[in-house]
């Protein structure tokens, strides 16, 4: 199928903008095939799409979310987004917490939200792992047909939300110092768990360690398979995910990160730190947020820090991930990089770069439609003319 008379934005590494282009995609594996100006576009039938100068982007990916987790309209029954019962649960898959059909995922899909990362929430300092998933295909109850990537991180959380939960139980933690010493607590075990592996590896008369699942779940992390993605709003408890980070030889991405800003320069020193900010769209409404600010992004963007914007839904519904990032927009970030926030560099940072974020030939065909040019997708009254997940067409 084809998509032509479109004004492409690629966002590829050179972000390539083709005024008058086509992209070209196979319906049935799903794939992109060409991406190419007018000039060199393959003859059309009445099967494809005239976009007649709309503009043709990668679908959006919200980097950070819950869909799925804390269910549309459930109440207790939907609410599986937290195993209060234990600070310490590695062991935990998103993909068994998320309900594929939660309606919440449709309306995600008509946005142009065509990719989410999905998993437990801060109540706990190790959460569990998050997976990456598309928000259509296959049956609504499917949800491995829809996964990009599971695991793809670990949740740990810092900060407010833990002692809160904790000290309503009377447990550990109650202090940033025992959220910090339970899962150092815990990296060291698995530290340990991962050292006699290897052993046993190189010489198979040593034995090998009781099995354990939290360990178990732990070895991608200290492998650096996949990164953490630590909630951290304050700036000492960023410094605390650092520190965690640099004694265990982490890859670390911060979420939420309220307080960036203000180490910026400490963030882009790193070299290898991603930030993950929002709900950008949100009031004050805890101790943490006391320092919340639009301007966040620009920051970050003037710093040179790799930074992607999300909804944290159900905080803000997913479907307004658009309308966030216009909202950083409006404190100081550039437009571009506005649209790279919840395209190519969220897929970056949810490590699913080489399937989804850009047009580009080989990638999935997760397409958007917009009318009246990528300047406006933002804009609160601009809505998708057409979705492709996979290269079928969503309903809007």
């Amino acid at each position: 199928m084809l998509i032509y008379n479109a004004k492409v934005h690629a966002l590829d590494a050179a972000s390539t903008i083709i005024e008058s282009g086509f992209v070209e995609f196979d319906e049935q594996t799903g794939k992109i095939t060409a991406v190419g100006d007018m000039s060199d576009c393959p003859k059309t039938d009445g099967g494809d799409y005239n976009a007649n100068g709309a503009a043709v982007l990668p679908g959006f990916v919200d980097a950070h979310a819950h869909v799925g987790v804390w269910g549309n309209g459930e109440g207790i029954e939907g609410d599986d987004g937290n195993e209060t019962t234990d600070p310490s649960t590695p062991h935990l898959r998103g993909i068994d917490m998320v309900n594929p059909a939660d309606f919440c995922f449709t309306e995600a899909a008509r946005a142009g939200i065509t990719t989410v990362m999905c998993g437990p929430g801060s109540a706990n300092p190790i959460g569990g792992q998050f997976l990456v998933m598309k928000t259509a295909g296959g049956s609504k109850s499917d949800i491995e047909r829809r996964v990009i990537k599971a695991p793809a991180a670990m949740k740990f959380a810092f900060g407010e939300n833990p002692k809160m939960v904790y000290r309503e139980r009377s447990e550990a933690p109650v202090t940033r110092m025992a959220t910090a010493a339970i899962i150092r607590e815990q990296l060291f075990k698995a530290r340990r768990y991962l050292e006699a592996i290897e052993k046993h590896e190189g010489d198979p008369e040593s034995d090998l360690p009781e099995f354990d699942m939290k360990c178990e779940a732990l070895l991608p992390v200290l492998r650096r398979e996949i990164p953490v993605h630590a909630h951290a709003h304050r700036t000492d408890d960023i410094f605390t995910a650092m520190r965690i980070a640099r004694e265990f030889d982490l890859r670390l991405t911060l979420l939420h990160a309220t307080e960036a800003a203000d180490i910026a320069g400490e963030l882009a020193e790193s070299g290898d730190i991603g930030v993950i900010i929002g709900p950008v769209l949100c009031d004050r409404s805890k101790p943490e947020l006391a320092g919340h600010t639009i301007t966040t992004a620009a920051k970050l963007e003037s710093a040179g820090v790799l930074f992607a914007i999300a909804t944290d839904h159900p905080v803000i519904p997913v479907q307004y991930l658009p309308l966030s990032a216009g909202l950083a927009i409006r404190g100081g970030l550039s437009k571009d990089i506005g649209l790279r926030a919840i395209t190519a560099d969220a897929a970056r940072l949810c490590g699913v770069y080489e399937r989804v974020g850009s047009l580009e030939v080989g990638k999935d065909a997760d397409i958007v439609i917009m009318r009246g040019g990528a300047g406006e997708f933002y804009d609160v009254l601009t809505t998708p003319e057409a979705v492709f997940i996979d290269g079928r067409r969503v309903e809007v």
